[in-house]
């Protein structure tokens, strides 16, 4: 059973401005040019935490807001509900704080495959700053044990509102629960890893636990588009079709008992088939990572090989919540970007200290 308690959160105290200016994507949904923007438009904005130039750097940010009171610590702990908007939907969830365990524990299921690099990166990020800046993301099988709060919410920005909970409705989200890692891989297993060479039991992430039957939650695919791979650009591997509509109508149609994706070349597509039992991004992972990019959007990874900066788009179907929860039960890790759930929990409205 996983370890969920209440926690003293750090938040912006109103001293910096509205914060809609001052929240942001987590930080590996912020691309370059996203990120230049959000450093100008606040220099209090998190991505100064979250991105920044350097750890050192955060470091010292971190701890002059604290200082200076753009930062504040509550009293009281607390467990937050959270309801975020987004394309017309509202989906619900609650943020915790939640012991990091071993894998090997089970209450806590990954999916994915991680980076050393980027492992190293987040860790380093809360070793100099001392605190989780960002949630992770965490699915459950269920309904959530959480009534929506009545009242105004204590936190608001950018179709995020939260409202405290009292203790108990943290600690019910216990019950015999299993914990699949919807986004933060890498974020916990740091957090693991900060245990380890601190000799710190108990060390805690911030986490938005969220019902997988969740009607505000979306699940995208995660299209993979190569470019410099000439070996791709003249790979011939599946059905053709003669237009992109009459191929993804296909691909609609295949079932999920095997892996399936549409190969998208200038003048040229294809529908591929994989092995049974396989996941869409398994069938792709076999090409590597060589000139790999990810969009979720399926007109960018049709436009970067019509302007003929890509060899080849490989699209993909959203995959299926109860696939992944099984695929993790039994051990098994997918390549990273499998999944690409929504909406993304905001940076910058809680931050969770490393001590107590």
């Amino acid at each position: 059973m996983a370890d969920v308690q209440p926690f003293r959160a750090v938040r912006y105290s109103g001293a910096a401005g509205p914060l809609a200016d001052l929240v942001a994507p987590p930080y590996d949904a912020v691309t370059p040019t996203e990120r230049a923007s959000l450093f100008t438009r606040s220099p209090y904005n998190v991505v100064h935490l979250t991105l920044p130039d350097s750890a050192d750097e955060a470091g010292r940010l971190y701890r002059e807001w604290l200082a200076s009171g753009i930062l504040v610590r509550d009293e009281s702990p607390a467990a937050w509900f959270l309801a975020q908007q987004h394309r017309g939907r509202e989906r619900h969830g609650v943020v915790v704080s939640l012991a990091a365990e071993p894998y090997s524990a089970g209450a806590v299921l990954p999916h994915e495959r991680t980076h050393p690099r980027v492992r190293d990166e987040r860790l380093e990020l809360l070793r100099l700053t001392g605190v989780q800046l960002e949630p992770i993301f965490l699915l459950v099988e269920g309904p959530l044990e959480v009534q929506v709060p009545s009242g105004e919410p204590d936190v608001e920005a950018d179709r995020s509102r939260l409202w405290r909970l009292p203790d108990a409705a943290a600690i019910a989200l216990t019950a015999e629960r299993e914990f699949l890692i919807a986004d933060g891989h890498h974020r916990y297993e740091s957090a693991l890893e900060f245990g380890a060479e601190t000799g710190t039991e108990g060390t805690r992430v911030m986490a938005l636990v969220v019902s997988a039957s969740d009607p505000g939650l979306e699940v995208l695919p995660t299209h993979r588009v190569f470019s410099d791979r000439p070996d791709l650009a003249e790979l011939r591997e599946g059905d053709e079709y003669p237009n992109l509509g009459d191929a993804l109508a296909r691909l609609a149609e295949e079932p999920f008992s095997h892996s399936a994706a549409v190969a998208y070349r200038a003048g040229h597509i294809e529908l591929v088939r994989g092995a049974t039992g396989e996941f869409d991004v398994e069938l792709v992972d076999r090409h590597g990572l060589d000139g790999i990019d990810y969009t979720s959007l399926l007109k960018h990874a049709v436009e970067q090989v019509d302007r003929g900066d890509a060899d080849v788009a490989f699209i993909l179907r959203p995959p299926r919540v109860a696939d992944v929860f099984a695929a993790a039960r039994r051990g098994e890790r997918l390549p990273p970007k499998s999944t690409f759930f929504m909406p993304k929990p905001l940076s910058g409205l809680l931050f969770h200290p490393v001590e107590p």
